[in-house]
């Protein structure tokens, strides 16, 4: 499609359909396993869930057993969306004065572990949904983890820029690494470990891995290691069901994760973005990119004042939410400058990541965003468990009084945010994408491509790019913005140079070099066939049958 202002859309790939399921992720291998699971007689969540395993096997560095995440659930026989938080909180140990005297949060390493809560997320969804035993469902991931599975040239890559940390680890030079030397593409990468994890959580479920004998490896590992994790964090951790939050984007229905998830930043975007006309704007226009980018410097200054774990701080959701404040919001937008200084609006007067999407013949969909936070996570494996352990305590803040400070036993502020969006009741897509605090921006693309501009999965995931990067480094202003906006090279001259006429910064990241892995699936609203797309720009893909 052409729009009378901006971009082409075009897919590089053919659109993939299917009548059965339909499974997008960030790997093939992994997309293949939830696909064989729903032809072994599975449903959505069970193949949900295989997809997940397997990433964890094949894709390391975004997730895997040892991190967190949310689900978020269309069951087509109630026509209810419900939603997973499988986030785990801080250590009962870690105190934000405990970091200050070592001297702040690290990067890598034991002292970066946040209790795992994903496996208990997984295990709650299989109660309710899945179809078949998880031993089954687990099946494809414990074949690759045992089997071994040729290396791809994204994670040769990766393997090869944490190469010193995993060769000076005995516990990661025997996975990571080719006897001590960089994994190459091609080569077969194995985690038996891991495989008889999987095996084990199948057999006892949550029990082994929270409270019994997994729980005492990673307790012990994490002891043996100075850490602050222990099997009183594991035992205490439950993931929990939630309540979805969503708002009604032209006709259409958004669902997203409540806090601590930041899914509210996509839902305001879209609130303010509806009150303008973006099909007069045009597709990936200067005037409609300018838009959405300043929406969302909004959003994000709201979540900067007001978003932490809703246990701890009251959070004015509704007023964040309401149609009456994205107003006010909107009238905050110069069309022609570009805002550096923004400051959170007033709501209460209102009262490296891993994405999937699966999809069954009976109507029903999941989205799953998980993580073990960066690339590898604390680069760590916990001893003989096969878990790389995730460094989630990075995305706290020490300073006192803010919302996302940290506290033993609350839940960190996090960037995943799965999507589900409905029409009239009935289920029309799912999709999402990894990339921390581009994820609300990436999305926020990928509707409007698709609910705006027609667009199918594939093309609005192989459209090009923009991401505007959050506060500038230096300032330590927390309204002040950075006008920094990462272009792929595919956008015209004319609207990179009125988005510079704008005010914003441009940086061109070539033709395939924007943020993410997205995905996404489709229903028809006639035949009900499902349309997946994945994104081009990593390793992922969409396998229906």
């Amino acid at each position: 499609m052409q729009s009378p202002h901006g971009v082409t859309a075009e897919a590089y790939r053919p659109s993939v359909m299917g009548r059965n399921g339909m499974v997008a992720s960030g790997h093939a291998l992994a997309s293949q396993a939830g696909i064989q699971t729903i032809m072994a007689g599975g449903n959505a969540v069970d193949a949900a869930i295989a997809t997940a395993a397997a990433l964890g096997a094949v894709e390391p560095a975004g997730s895997g057993v040892g991190g967190d995440g949310y689900i978020l659930i269309y069951w087509a026989e109630t026509g209810q969306i419900s939603a997973v938080n499988a986030t785990g909180p801080a250590p009962g140990a870690a105190t934000r004065e405990r970091y200050l005297d070592d001297g702040g949060i690290p990067m890598k390493g034991i002292r970066s572990v946040s209790v795992p809560g994903l496996v208990d997320g997984w295990l709650l969804a299989h109660e309710r949904y899945g179809a078949l035993p998880l031993d089954e469902v687990f099946g494809p991931a414990i074949a690759l983890c045992e089997d071994g599975f040729p290396v791809g040239h994204l994670l040769a890559e990766q393997l090869r820029a944490e190469h010193g940390s995993f060769a000076a680890d005995p516990l990661t030079r025997a996975v990571f690494t080719k006897n001590g030397e960089p994994i190459q593409a091609g080569a077969l990468l194995r985690n038996r470990n891991l495989g008889a994890t999987l095996r084990q959580i199948a057999r006892d479920g949550r029990e082994t891995f929270y409270e019994g004998e997994i729980a005492r490896a990673i307790a012990e590992f994490s002891c043996d290691r100075d850490g602050l994790l222990t099997r009183e964090d594991l035992a205490g951790f439950h993931a929990h069901w939630a309540e979805p939050i969503h708002v009604n984007y032209r006709g259409y229905e958004v669902y997203e994760m409540p806090p601590n998830s930041s899914g509210h930043i996509l839902l305001q975007e879209l609130n303010i973005v509806e009150l303008f006309d973006l099909q007069s704007l045009g597709c990936n226009s200067a005037e409609s990119i300018h838009l959405m980018v300043e929406a969302k410097k909004l959003a994000f200054a709201d979540r900067e004042s007001y978003m932490a774990d809703p246990e701890w701080i009251d959070i004015p959701l509704e007023g964040m939410l309401s149609k009456s404040y994205a107003a006010e919001q909107a009238e905050r937008i110069d069309p022609c400058h570009a805002a550096f200084d923004v400051a959170a609006g007033g709501p209460e007067a209102h009262e490296d990541t891993t994405c999937f999407c699966t999809a069954d013949r009976a109507g029903n969909l999941v989205c799953i965003l998980q993580s073990i936070q960066s690339g590898f996570g604390s680069n760590l494996i916990a001893g003989d468990t096969g878990i790389l352990l995730n460094n989630r305590m990075t995305y706290w803040h020490l300073e006192e009084g803010h919302p996302n400070c940290l506290m033993p036993g609350k839940r960190v502020r996090h960037t995943m945010n799965p999507v589900i969006v409905t029409k009239e009741g009935r289920p029309l897509l799912t999709c999402g994408t990894p990339g921390a605090d581009t994820q609300v921006q990436t999305n926020l693309q990928l509707l409007t491509n698709m609910l705006d501009f027609g667009m199918t999965p594939q093309e609005a995931v192989a459209a090009p790019r923009w991401r505007s990067l959050q506060n500038p480094l230096e300032s330590t202003i927390p309204h002040v913005c950075s006008n920094n906006l990462q272009l792929e090279d595919r956008f015209p001259v004319a609207v990179r140079e009125g988005l510079e006429q704008r005010g914003h910064e441009l940086e061109m990241v070539g033709d395939w070099g924007g943020p993410g892995s997205s995905q996404a699936i489709m229903v028809h609203p006639e035949s009900g066939a499902l349309i997946g797309g994945s994104d081009p720009r990593r390793e992922g893909y969409a396998v229906g049958f």
